[in-house]
């Protein structure tokens, strides 16, 4: 049998017992509504719940900055070759990834959305889709390695940079180039493949 529970202002704490197939236990009761919409006079407050509020303010600007703080701008591709030389051309493993850009090429975010095999990597289209529209992208530069070290792109390559720049083009979202880093970087946009 579970007895009724008190409510009380968000500084006061009621108790209330509850049995519950014999047992009792004490629970301590905080209204989430009254902390959340209720008034408080900035002269009632103490120093550490005026400080405490401060801190949590602080944290909530500090989070809005880096959501809306862009990473840099990829203004031309020895930038994006740069950058992915020093991030994936020695891995071990093949893995797949996109540099997220908005309309201004300025970098949203950097994925990396596959990680395959020695000499493999599994990409869907349908998981590149995803990643561009949740964080609103308008054009993207997709990147891969080859562990092997050879970066000249296999048919698989080239028919992957179709199939995804059909798919992303259908949201709105410019593929700018496909990147294979090995012991250097070939651009697939640079040879009129992408």
């Amino acid at each position: 049998m579970r007895t009724a529970t008190i409510r009380t202002s968000p500084t006061r704490t009621a108790t209330s017992r509850v049995k519950v197939e014999g047992l009792t236990s004490e629970q301590q009761v905080r209204s989430e509504d009254a902390a959340l919409y209720q008034h408080r006079d900035p002269e009632e407050m103490t120093d550490t719940q005026a400080q405490h509020e401060a801190d949590i303010l602080g944290e909530a600007e500090a989070i809005l900055h880096r959501r809306w703080t862009r990473q840099g701008t990829l203004s031309d591709p020895k930038a994006a070759r740069d950058w992915l030389r020093v991030h994936c051309a020695s891995m071990v493993a093949e893995i797949f990834g996109v540099i997220l850009l908005d309309n201004k090429h300025r970098v949203l975010q950097t994925r990396e959305l596959f990680r395959g095999t020695l000499d493999g990597c599994s990409v869907p289209p349908r998981e590149v889709v995803r990643a561009v529209i949740a964080c609103n992208a308008a054009a993207v530069i997709l990147y891969h390695n080859h562990p092997s070290g050879i970066s000249e792109p296999s048919g698989a390559d080239v028919a992957l940079t179709q199939v995804l720049k059909q798919a992303l083009d259908l949201v709105g979202c410019r593929v700018l180039d496909h990147l294979v880093a090995g012991e250097t970087i070939t651009s697939l946009a640079a040879r009129g493949l992408c």
